[in-house]
């Protein structure tokens, strides 16, 4: 019976919606950090951050109340919380309530003086801090793949495309580094972001300060004072002089916006794979017993850039809700951001985590294939030679009109046996074929040389990586060495 009611029990967690992004995807320190016991057990730190610093002003908090919520601080009773909450419909005096059933002697002393935002908004503000010092590390990895990457192939060319039609040459390094660009700019966002986030601190029910005026009888030194040492206890170097009740939602449209640049960021790269993998020149890792498609055995589906650009999609989309909801905040503070911020918050954070993780596993395994880059090259070099061809041809003595006639009807010959033929290119044999172009066809191989159609492509590079990514990945250097399983 007893192993009956624990497969019962076990099995429970099937019969109610559980959010992907957790179950499925999003890594322990980040599904950790949203928790429900981070939380709870950040609005006792905060408890006790603010009874300490009460004390040390002089208020009649004593050492013994300090010294039994810090024996308590990690022993939460969620059921006794939960049952608080139903009678109370108020989840921060629930937690009152548990924290004071298990400290009887400071019971009088918790949350003195504050409002429900103190705990609320100041762990909100950890939260978002310590998701950024999640995050951060595993971008700085994203990027030092792909620069690794770009190193590689620096000198390898592959046919450029603007409208994704094929344009000049350029080289999967380059290529690779106008993803790294806009990766670098994320890091620079998102460092700032991190950077630029205060403490709410001590601000009272609408941000007056005004119970703790009153707890200290008029002393607004000791108010400040008070604001600064919980600030500096939690970690942060300054607090928002003004605020609401809250802080402002502007801080989570700042936050959550440059989470969501860098979701379109992915969702680019992701998708600039999914084209090439079609055209078979480059493809994201497959597992030896990986399976494509259930019907069609042979497929080698991009499914990895395909959960990135999904999930992106996501990320950008929450973007809105801070936006309305700092849009619609009345005067000091309405609750209807409340339950709105439960959802966008962390889910920003999980699923940023989520593709950040997934993109570092493609980035770390991607493969190349230059035959097949080579002969995409083949097919549409012979086009973008013919400038190459003409100046060629002026050099040894030709008329350039001339030649740049006989170069259009023998192109337009060529596409004619590519487009309706479905012949290759055969523009080089027409050339070579015609006796104007005989001054020029011993040099012929030199012309067509596809290394010197990218330009400055290798230099540019080894410059970009040198000068603007190495030196930003210097702080992560102790993360570096952390590879990612995809496991769901």
């Amino acid at each position: 019976m007893a192993g009956s009611a624990s497969s019962a029990e076990s099995g429970e967690e099937f019969n109610k919606y559980r959010s992907p992004l957790v179950s499925r995807y999003a890594s322990k320190e980040m599904a950790y950090n949203f928790s429900d016991r981070k939380k709870f057990t950040t609005w006792r730190k905060l408890w006790i951050y603010l009874a300490k610093a009460e004390k040390a002003l002089g208020l009649p908090v004593t050492e013994a109340q300090v010294a039994e919520m810090e024996s308590h601080a990690e022993d939460i009773d969620f059921a006794m919380a939960a049952e608080e909450e139903r009678k109370l419909r108020h989840d921060v005096m629930a937690h009152v309530h548990t924290f004071a059933h298990c400290c009887p002697l400071a019971a009088s002393i918790i949350h003195l003086g504050a409002t429900s935002c103190y705990v609320g908004d100041n762990t909100d503000l950890i939260m978002l801090r310590d998701g950024f010092d999640i995050l951060l590390p595993k971008l700085a990895r994203v990027i030092d793949r792909l620069a690794n990457f770009a190193e590689k192939y620096a000198d390898l060319p592959t046919l450029g495309f603007t409208h994704y039609q094929p344009a000049q040459l350029t080289t999967v390094g380059k290529r690779a580094c106008l993803w790294l660009q806009d990766l670098v700019m994320d890091m620079r966002n998102l460092q700032r972001a991190r950077d630029d986030l205060r403490f709410r601190g001590v601000k009272g029910t609408t941000g007056t300060q005004a119970s703790f005026l009153q707890l200290f009888q008029g002393d607004h030194e000791k108010v400040e004072e008070l604001d600064r040492m919980v600030t500096e206890m939690a970690g942060f170097k300054k607090a928002y002089l003004v605020t609401g009740q809250t802080y402002s939602r502007k801080v989570d449209i700042d936050s959550l916006s440059h989470l969501a640049s860098m979701g379109a960021t992915i969702h680019k790269i992701c998708t600039d794979i999914r084209l090439l993998a079609n055209l078979k020149e480059i493809e994201e890792p497959f597992e030896k017993e990986q399976i494509g498609s259930s019907a069609m055995p042979y497929k080698r589906n991009p499914m990895r850039c395909e959960r990135c650009c999904s999930l992106a999609r996501h990320l950008i989309a929450l973007l809105a809700d801070p936006l309305q909801t700092a849009s619609v905040q009345w005067l000091e503070r309405t609750l209807d951001d409340s339950a709105n911020r439960r959802i966008s918050l962390p889910e920003s954070f999980l699923t940023a985590d989520i593709i950040l993780s997934t993109l570092q596993n493609v980035a770390e395994g991607l493969v190349v294939y230059p035959k097949v880059i080579e002969r995409h090259i083949r097919q549409e070099l012979p086009f973008m030679a013919t400038e190459n061809i003409i100046m060629s041809m002026v050099k040894t003595g030709g008329n350039r009109q001339d030649c740049h006639e006989k170069i259009r009807v023998l192109s337009q010959q060529a596409a004619a046996v590519v487009k309706q033929e479905g012949g290759d290119n055969d523009l080089l044999s027409r050339v070579q074929a015609d006796s104007y172009f005989a001054p020029i066809l011993g040099h012929l191989d030199n012309i067509l040389d596809p290394k010197t159609f990218v330009g400055r492509a290798p230099q540019q590079v080894a410059r970009f990586l040198s000068e603007e990514v190495r030196p930003l990945l210097e702080p992560y250097k102790a993360k570096m060495d952390v590879k990612i399983e995809l496991e769901l």
